[in-house]
């Protein structure tokens, strides 16, 4: 069975008024007392972002039990200098973002200008273990049509810098004007693949391999692909699911591939259309389907998903479990349907925040 590993991108809010705090080097300091080797906390490219890494996991109930425990601890941590933390993808409240210290996000300033100021999200990456980079290759040749699903299920970002943005995953968005993000053409091979990352890193726009950000890639340290499309989830369980279909998903790819059933060739310009469908009405309008590419209700496109992974999901133990929370995540809605009710329901985007801080938790 494949292992699966989460990062998850946390802000770092003040516990009343729900305003960003640029703390993460203070959260980082109070970590390494409590565990000078610690890995599990990194900063990220703002201060008022604290990253989260869990360990890989073969059974998902473990790693659920990893994620709220490390969502716990980061809460902890935070709460020790006044903090709170808070699973929003974007910060509903008008911020301007502090840049961490380290060269490396020095760089990216300097190189991407005030495009940079819009990387102020959170996101949600899923590793899933693949046996060599040939592999691993075939495998992100077939999910491309498969990603806006995920993008549409985690979407947690309806609201940017004091207003709705009319999206249900403006992260989506703001993470593509990079030059190096988004969907990408057919690889053919683990040869091809690296001939582009070389390419790309020689062209001198970018700074080495770890800033090839496409939706899904090999990872630079680990024998995973790593999955970039999900905003971070508002709650613990929709994560799981994500993973679980990530990893539903490579098992199911990698099968077509030994199988000797090619990917579908949908161009790159279609892609980012079903990446932009997703990212604006998440699972509350149409999608499109990944196989034509033309638009049918969100829901169904859900039940293709499933149905294309049933096989994957019945051999790690996951089909009811993963039935059991889409049906709830389609009957309570996404984290952009939730803050938008908070929003309706309270009037303060400030509320909005705090509340998300709870659910966090919960």
């Amino acid at each position: 069975m494949r292992t699966v590993g989460v990062e998850e991108e946390l802000l770092l809010v003040h516990p009343d008024s729900g305003e960003p705090m640029p703390q993460s080097a203070a959260v980082l300091d109070r970590a390494a007392l409590d565990d000078p080797g610690q890995a599990v906390f990194q900063k990220e490219l703002f201060g008022q972002m604290l990253e989260l890494a869990t360990s890989p996991q073969r059974h998902m109930a473990d790693l659920g039990a990893e994620i709220a425990r490390c969502r716990k601890e980061a809460a902890r941590l935070a709460g020790e200098i006044g903090c709170a933390v808070a699973a929003l993808a974007t910060c509903p409240l008008p911020v301007t973002p502090a840049l961490s210290a380290h060269e490396r996000y020095r760089w990216m300033a300097g190189r991407f200008g005030s495009a940079t100021l819009d990387q102020f999200v959170c996101g949600c990456h899923v590793h899933v273990s693949v046996e060599s980079d040939e592999e691993g290759v075939a495998v992100l040749d077939r999910l491309r049509p498969w990603l806006p699903v995920l993008r549409a299920l985690s979407a947690n970002s309806p609201f940017w810098q004091g207003r709705d943005s009319g999206y249900a995953s403006f992260r989506g968005l703001l993470w593509a004007r990079g030059p190096s993000a988004g969907p990408t053409e057919l690889f053919g091979s683990a040869d091809g693949y690296r001939r582009r990352v070389a390419d790309m890193v020689a062209s001198g726009v970018i700074l080495d391999a770890g800033m090839v950000y496409f939706d899904a890639r090999l990872a630079v340290h680990y024998p995973t692909v790593e999955i970039r499309v999900a905003d971070v989830c508002l709650r613990a369980d929709t994560t799981v699911l994500v993973a679980t279909l990530a990893r539903a998903l490579v098992e199911t790819a990698a099968r077509d591939w030994r199988a000797g059933r090619p990917p579908l060739d949908h161009s790159v310009s279609m892609l980012r259309l079903a990446s932009w469908q997703a990212a604006r009405s998440g699972l509350d309008q149409e999608l499109l389907d990944p196989a034509t590419m033309r638009p049918r209700p969100a829901a169904e496109v859900v039940g293709t998903l499933l149905a294309y992974t049933a096989d994957a999901l019945a051999g790690s133990g996951d089909t009811s479990g993963v039935e059991e929370a889409v049906a709830q995540l389609l009957s309570r809605g996404t984290g952009a349907g939730e803050q938008r009710s908070l929003l309706e329901r309270t009037g303060s985007l400030r509320d909005v925040v705090v509340e998300c801080v709870r659910r966090t938790q919960g």
